[in-house]
C-alpha cells in the first residue's frame, strides 16, 4: 500500500461531506457537535479552518452543507452556504437544507434551487424525525422531482431514526432518488447495513466518521459490497481532519484504481465537476 503522504501529492481528493458555519456561531456550533458525539474537536468550523486544514492534504474540492434543527434556521442557512460558494465557486459545491416540520416546504426548496445550491442535506437525529416517516418520504418526494440528490446522515446506537431499519423504508419509497448515506450508511449500525442495505439499494455512501470505529477488512467489505464506484471520501469537518482521514484510508486494502474512485472520481461525477 502506498503511504498517505503519496496519496495526497499524487491523488486529487474532493472531501464529500464538510459543515461550515458562520464566523459567529461557529465556536458554538462545534461544541454542540462535540457535547452530543462525546469527541474532541479541535477544527474551527469556519470556511477557513476548513481550507487551511484541506489545502495541507491536496483537497481540490469540498461539499458544503449545514442543517436546521428548525424550520426557521432553513433560509438564513442556505443564504449562509450559497454565499460561501460564490466566494469560493472553484473550491466548493453547496448543499442547503431543509426542514421537514416547515410550513413552507415549496417555498424553502424553490429559495435553495434559486440559490444555485445542488442538493439538500438532512439529519434525522437533528431534526427529530424518521426516514420511514411520511414527512420525510414527502421531502425525499421533493428533493427527487426537483432533480436534486440528498445527502444524509445515518446511524447511530442511541436512536432509531436514521438506522437501516429508516433507511431501507426510505430508499425503497423512493426509487430514483439520488441518496448519499453518510459514514458508510449508518454510524455504528454497519452489520446491519451489510445485511440490509448494501448492494441491495442503488446508493452512495461516504466514509466520514467510519473508519476509525471499525474494522479495516469489514470496511473494505462493505465499501465493495456497495460498489467502490459509489462510495465518496469524506472527513466530516470540523469533526476530524484531513491528515487522519487520509491515514485511516491509507490503512485499507484497497487498489490504486478503487482509491482513484473513492478520492476523486466518483465525486467528481456525482457532482458534475469537470476533470
Amino acid at each position: 500500500m502506498s503511504s498517505c503522504v503519496i496519496i495526497s501529492g499524487m491523488q486529487k481528493i474532493i472531501n464529500a461531506h464538510c459543515h461550515i458555519y458562520p464566523p459567529d456561531i461557529a465556536e458554538r456550533a462545534v461544541a454542540g457537535i462535540s457535547e452530543f458525539y462525546h469527541i474532541k474537536i479541535d477544527l474551527n468550523g469556519r470556511t477557513d479552518g476548513l481550507i487551511e486544514d484541506g489545502q495541507k492534504a491536496g483537497v481540490v474540492h469540498y461539499l458544503v452543507h449545514s442543517v436546521a434543527t428548525k424550520p426557521a434556521q432553513v433560509t438564513n442557512i442556505n443564504n449562509f452556504i450559497a454565499s460561501e460558494v460564490k466566494q469560493h465557486p472553484d473550491l466548493f459545491t453547496g448543499f442547503g437544507t431543509l426542514h421537514p416540520d416547515s410550513e413552507n416546504l415549496e417555498g424553502d426548496l424553490k429559495h435553495l434551487i434559486e440559490l444555485g445550491l445542488k442538493g439538500v442535506k438532512i439529519h434525522p437525529d437533528f431534526q427529530f424525525f424518521s426516514l420511514a416517516e411520511e414527512r420525510a418520504i414527502r421531502l425525499g418526494q421533493m428533493v427527487r422531482d426537483a432533480g436534486l440528490p440528498i445527502l444524509t446522515h445515518c446511524g447511530d446506537f442511541r436512536f432509531k431514526l436514521s438506522n437501516p431499519d429508516q433507511l431501507e423504508v426510505f430508499l425503497r419509497e423512493l426509487p430514483g432518488l439520488t441518496v448519499i448515506g453518510a459514514h458508510l450508511g449508518g454510524w455504528s449500525k454497519w452489520d446491519e447495513v451489510e445485511q440490509k442495505i448494501a448492494g441491495k439499494y442503488d446508493m452512495y455512501v461516504d466514509t466520514c466518521s467510519s473508519l476509525r470505529f471499525m474494522d479495516k477488512d469489514v470496511a473494505v467489505r462493505l465499501m465493495r459490497k456497495f460498489g467502490t464506484d459509489k462510495v465518496l471520501f469524506a472527513t466530516d469537518y470540523p469533526t476530524w481532519d484531513h491528515a487522519s482521514e487520509l491515514k485511516l484510508m491509507d490503512e485499507l486494502d484497497l487498489t490504486e484504481s478503487e482509491r482513484e474512485q473513492i478520492f476523486y472520481t466518483n465525486a467528481a461525477k456525482l457532482l458534475g465537476l469537470g476533470e
